[in-house]
């Protein structure tokens, strides 16, 4: 009990100390491990080697061809620039090295996200070249999309390896990476589009005390406080906590517009003994919003016009706008049996409430004249989730050959409910180019009804099978249980149940490896998919049925090698998927057409020199509808879905020789291109290409005795006007009379941050 006693009494008072992310990119080759209790990755290993170089005080070289560049052992985060993860976390296979994977995989790590600022999700998945994003009425609220492929609200998104809902907000700064596997994986992950898996790797606990405090201010007034506090506690450290907290509201981008957003995330983790851990982590997120401006719906018949300024107020209306919360719980208990053998169990729960009321302008003609309305949305306003997973990975030999073993089973629960009823009114017409602003109220909606229910479980068994050091074959197979149901509005003229269920679906993914050296990886991979059936839209003869599961297949080969500090990847792939629409003739929605993708894709992460970081990479991409049924948009090209799309951010430090100011100062710089997109079905009017340029700048100093960093950033420094965001009313295949929708992007905003280390 005294022991007890002092531990919340330390919990209490916590002390201050000096860290530093000296992550030098000198660190030594990772091997692959099973999930078990003393795995170290993401920001704990990070964290540990950041403060055993601080411990040691001294100046530390990394040696380049020219001149050594040194690097002082007091910095704040994000000081070095290690832009490259070299380990995935891979759900039932456990973590791995990157360079071994057969799988394009490509993440946004933490020296990232502190050095561009980053507020968002949306802003992470900017980097990543074969992604686009479906804004849905507010940027935080975007669906991913891999590859030419929609992702699912809820099957292609994990949080620390458990699903969770994709089209809520979340703050940046909970998280430590963010990795997106592209392609198929319904073999590791059952039910899924094959829209890749976008996992999001919470902060954990560090092994030394993290005291970190940071201020800034965005656009033109908003500010934001946040504070990130870890460490451990306790005999042996068996107490481990990371608290972090976050405020910001104020003006955004543009006049008569504010945000607020609050963020409290715990994550414990508590280490029962040397092979067991339990990690507990909870958060409470809310966004709010009034005054930005909406997308932008128009028809098939419509040339879509050059995007608008967004900075103009009249494009937004201040009682217009979102209030969102998002409530995560998880929990998981880690056990290794030995140095071959563990298991890992979890569970989350998550509640995403929305209350949507924001403006829809309707494009009249290709002059930017508009209608507008304002309605609160009847569409699901509460997602409830419940995921789990259960995994064993084991390594046995058998002779020569080695295996590793997985054997588990994950899946998930999820509960739409929406209004029954919501108010909307018609505001005027306007100019996109020269708005004004609207007089009008903010609607209200009423009732409750729930809309649908998904319940999809999955069994998986895997083996690696490892012949020598050169050649290795992986196999994984699941079988899923998928159950959907879905409920039409109860104030409905006819109201409808239907449902739709499906037993031990078949998902295979067989890849062949071959490593000619220790840092090279060549591979072929074959999978196989499916993924949950549409529902019929209003005005189908089968209104609100649920179609079959589409089943996806896909081809990948691909090559990767680290040099140095510099790894490269590059993968060629083709994929195929049904997809649902509307006949035109007998007017019944189902699964009668084909989408097919294929492309390539480069990847570079890592140190070019030992002072300049690099992340890009560059997708082409051809991504075709089959026959619709409608000869005006049979085998067009998919809306959205840039053949082109690619993506350089470049940090550089300046070096030691030039004194010990100018060592301090680091320059970073993103250059984003995306192509010309279709922006209808019928491939009648494109979006057109565009590129932004980021600036980025900060300074590293000291101050009572701890280390300090300044950051100042520029995004989108040509102020550059686009269409960021185009899609149509259903990427899963639509009619001839199919809505599209368009969002232009953020005007020139500016972001300065400093942080403070004790």
């Amino acid at each position: 009990m005294k022991y007890r006693l002092s531990v919340l009494l330390a919990l209490s008072t916590l002390g201050t100390t000096s860290y530093t992310p000296l992550a030098l990119a000198a660190s030594g080759s990772t091997t692959d491990t099973h999930t078990a209790p003393k795995t170290e990755t993401g920001s704990v290993a990070q964290e540990k080697r950041n403060s055993q170089a601080h411990k040691s005080l001294l100046a530390t070289p990394v040696k380049g061809k020219q001149e050594d560049t040194v690097v002082t052992g007091h910095t704040a985060s994000g000081a070095l620039a290690d832009y490259n993860k070299t380990t995935a976390t891979l759900g039932p296979l456990g973590t791995r090295k990157t360079l071994n994977t057969p799988f394009s995989i490509m993440t946004v790590p933490h020296d990232v996200i502190v050095n561009q600022q980053s507020r968002n999700i949306n802003d992470l998945m900017a980097y990543m070249p074969s992604v686009q994003l479906e804004i849905r009425g507010d940027p935080n609220t975007s669906r991913p999309q891999s590859r030419g492929f929609e992702a699912d609200v809820v099957a292609n998104t994990r949080i620390d390896g458990l699903n969770a809902v994709s089209t809520t907000p979340y703050a940046a700064e909970q998280f430590d990476n963010l990795q997106v596997l592209n392609g198929l994986a319904g073999a590791l992950y059952g039910a899924q589009n094959p829209a890749g898996t976008f996992a999001y790797n919470l902060k954990r606990p560090t092994e030394d005390r993290l005291n970190r405090l940071v201020v800034g201010v965005d656009s033109i007034g908003s500010l934001m406080e946040n504070a990130d506090l870890s460490g451990r506690l306790g005999r042996n450290k068996w107490f481990g906590y990371r608290l972090n907290l976050l405020h910001g509201d104020g003006t955004t981008y543009v006049q008569d517009s504010w945000m607020r957003r609050n963020l409290v995330s715990a994550d414990f983790d508590f280490r029962i003994d040397d092979k067991t851990t339990i990690e507990v982590d909870a958060s409470h997120y809310t966004y709010a919003q009034r005054g930005q401006a909406s997308g932008f719906a128009y028809s098939g018949t419509i040339d879509l016009p050059k995007a608008p300024d967004l900075s103009n107020p009249g494009l937004g209306e201040k009682y217009s706008g979102y209030n969102m919360e998002t409530n995560t719980f998880l929990a998981k208990v880690k056990h290794s049996f030995n140095e071959n053998w563990s298991v890992t169990l979890g569970g989350l729960y998550q509640d995403a409430i929305r209350q949507a009321f924001g403006t829809t302008n309707t494009i009249l003609n290709n002059a930017g004249d508009y209608s507008q309305t304002i309605a609160a949305a009847t569409t699901a306003n509460d997602f409830r989730v419940g995921s789990n997973l259960a995994y064993i990975n084991g390594r046995v030999r058998t002779g020569f050959i080695t295996h590793d073993l997985v054997i588990g089973t994950n899946g998930y629960m999820m509960g739409n409910y929406n209004p029954t009823r919501g108010e909307s009114f018609r505001l005027g017409t306007s100019n996109m180019y020269n708005p004004r602003q609207l007089s009008g109220s903010q609607p209200y909606y009423h009732g409750r009804y729930r809309s649908a229910y998904i319940n999809n479980q999955t069994f998986i068994v895997g083996d690696t099978l490892q012949f020598n050091k050169h050649w290795s074959i992986m196999g994984t197979l699941s079988w899923s249980w998928l159950r959907s149901e879905s409920w039409s509005n109860p104030t409905a003229a006819t109201r409808t149940h239907t449902s739709y269920n499906k037993s031990a679906a078949f998902s295979p993914m067989t890849s062949l490896i071959y490593k000619p050296t220790e840092n090279q990886t060549a591979y072929f991979t074959y999978g196989r998919a499916f993924q949950a059936g549409g529902i019929a839209p209003a005005g189908s003869a089968n209104e609100n049925e649920i179609t079959a599961p589409l089943r996806s297949e896909e081809y990948e080969v691909g090559y990767k090698v680290m040099i140095r500090k510099l790894q490269i990847n590059i993968a060629g792939f083709r994929m195929t998927r049904p997809y649902s629409f509307l006949d035109p003739t007998t007017r019944i929605y189902g699964n009668f057409g084909t989408q097919r993708n294929y492309g390539v894709e480069a990847q570079v992460a890592g140190y070019i020199l030992p002072n300049l970081s690099v992340l890009a990479g560059m997708t082409w991409l051809d991504a075709q509808m089959g026959d619709t049924g409608v000869t005006s948009t049979s085998h067009k090209e998919v809306v959205g879905a840039p053949p082109v799309q690619a993506n350089l951010l470049l940090d550089y430090r300046l070096p030691r020789t030039l004194g010990d100011f100018a060592s301090r100062l680091a320059f970073n710089a993103n250059v984003h291109y995306t192509g010309r997109r279709a922006a209808n079905v019928q491939n009648t009017t494109f979006a057109a290409s565009y590129v932004t340029l980021d600036l980025g700048t900060r300074f590293a100093f000291r101050a009572a005795h701890h280390p300090w960093m300044a950051r100042f950033g520029v995004s989108n420094a040509t102020n550059e006007r686009y269409w960021a965001s185009v899609y149509p009313t259903s990427l899963n295949g639509a009619n001839a009379n199919a809505n599209n929708s368009a969002y232009a992007g953020l005007p020139r905003t500016f972001h300065f941050t400093i942080e403070a280390d004790f």
